[in-house]
């Protein structure tokens, strides 16, 4: 039996390649002879970058950064050498999972710290950028990244204006750096633009810490910034699909890096060749944290499975917690063997993963 094994990331807990490793000891432990197809998957979220270093053999390249709220970090990208490109994931400098709940501020929450990773990448020589949008603390429509890469937001007297969302009414003109850019791609399967009942603020905002009377405040200042833009240089990307991806960091680098914006799961399909592997394969597996009434709207293990189903192939889906059995799939398994706490399944989820392989195989086994 060949098995193509093409998990997702288990968020707070394995990446997606520690997946991988999980389910194939489990189905090994059943099928000693089966041979393994690992292709650790991303949807351009957070772990793109961990899926690039492991598919495509990348270095782990580690710089200084400032988190979202300008506190000194160190965080890390994927360099392929070959091909002088960087994978940046916004949420390894920006991300959500670095700011405590009671220290959520949207008002001066930057993406400063992406920014200084995509210069470190410059720097080394990058001939290509790919940034993964997703898991972003920020609402700063890509204001703080563009701060970083050397443009300038001025006020009416031709002074600087910090580059935060608080800041952004007292803007009244850009000055753009003296240099050029590579080429940069962003990755992200949302479609949402920047402002309005859609945008980044009204749908993701919340989670951010945006309350009910702060919406329509940040709203207005991304609205300001977007003027801005299109008067002072000529660009009006606010209603681009996947401009609000990230907080507008889509829109950001639209704007200030001539950018494009990619599907991600499709983009990272692509150069996986996975409809070449999943022709190859008896089965395929895949899997993420939680699956959920979000699962089938553009995350990578749905799209997986419908690739999968096209060419008449089983797909079974390995979850840490099961909200909503999909029919996308051939099966879904909760991989919990009692009831667990959160922190319990996050602490044990290789070897969950591993036992629930093993047990899933028995069971094949005895239809087969």
């Amino acid at each position: 039996m060949r098995i193509l094994l093409a998990p997702d990331k288990f968020k707070g807990s394995l990446s997606a390649a520690e997946v991988a490793r999980a389910l194939e000891n489990g189905f090994q432990r059943i099928w000693p002879t089966a041979t393994f197809d690992v292709a650790p998957i991303a949807d351009g979220g957070e772990g793109t970058a961990d899926v690039f270093r492991h598919d495509f053999g990348g270095e782990e390249i580690t710089a200084p950064a400032h988190d979202a709220l300008g506190r000194p970090i160190s965080a890390s990208y994927t360099w392929l050498p070959e091909t002088r490109t960087a994978v940046i994931d916004m949420s390894s400098a920006s991300g959500l999972w670095r700011i405590a709940e009671n220290e959520l501020s949207p008002t001066i929450a930057s993406t400063f710290g992406t920014g200084e990773l995509m210069r470190d990448a410059i720097q080394r020589g990058a001939q290509k950028i790919i940034i993964g949008l997703g898991g972003s603390a920020t609402n700063d429509g890509g204001a703080g990244m563009a701060s970083a890469l050397g443009w300038q937001f001025l006020d009416e007297s031709g002074n600087p204006v910090a580059a935060i969302p608080g800041k952004f009414r007292e803007i009244s003109g850009i000055r753009p750096p003296d240099a050029s850019f590579p080429k940069i791609s962003g990755l992200c399967d949302v479609r949402n633009p920047l402002l309005g009942s859609e945008g980044a603020t009204a749908v993701y905002g919340p989670q951010k810490g945006v309350s009910a009377e702060l919406l329509p405040v940040l709203d207005a200042s991304l609205q300001h910034l977007a003027d801005i833009c299109t008067r002072s240089l000529g660009k009006d990307h606010r209603d681009h699909p996947g401009a609000g991806a990230a907080g507008g960091l889509g829109f950001g680098l639209l704007t200030f890096t001539g950018a494009s914006l990619e599907p991600g799961f499709a983009t990272i399909a692509r150069m996986l060749k996975l409809e070449e592997r999943i022709t190859s394969a008896d089965l395929v597996v895949t899997g993420e944290g939680r699956l959920d009434d979000q699962t089938a709207h553009g995350k990578g293990p749905a799209a997986l499975a419908e690739l999968a189903r096209s060419q008449g192939k089983p797909i079974l889906a390995f979850t840490g917690c099961l909200e909503e059995e999909s029919e996308v799939f051939t099966a879904c398994i909760p991989i919990a063997d009692r009831p667990l706490t959160l922190d319990e399944s996050r602490s044990r989820a290789s070897q969950l993963l591993e036992a629930a392989a093993a047990r899933a195989a028995r069971l094949i086994q005895i239809s087969l």
